[in-house]
């Protein structure tokens, strides 16, 4: 099993509950139906602040790689990611292996 953290800061003029908007109304359906493992979607109170920070579980790389790639050809998350990268000042991602 494979966990992929992924983290977006803001722009300070944008707050979580902007970006939550969009993405409740534009990316959630498509994201979760193509992806599948959503273990949450979380924000920041203690460290970098005005973050978002979403956790993924997959069965391996490889199909986190392919259920990615299907998401990126989907016109509806091209017109979705329009919408919040203005939003975004900086992101991260790690892929994390389960350890216990």
């Amino acid at each position: 099993m494979l966990v992929e953290e992924r983290c977006y800061v803001l722009h300070p003029t944008y707050s979580p509950a902007d970006y939550l908007k969009v993405y409740r109304s534009h990316g959630y359906a498509l994201q979760s139906e193509i992806l599948g493992g959503l273990q949450g979607y979380f924000t920041t109170e203690v460290g970098q602040l005005n973050a978002i920070v979403s956790l993924w579980e997959y069965e391996s790389f490889e199909s986190r790689q392919e259920r990615r790639a299907r998401l990126a050809s989907e016109p509806g998350w091209q017109d979705y990611l329009e919408k919040v990268r203005p939003m975004i000042a900086q992101m991260s991602n790690r892929l994390m292996l389960r350890a216990i």
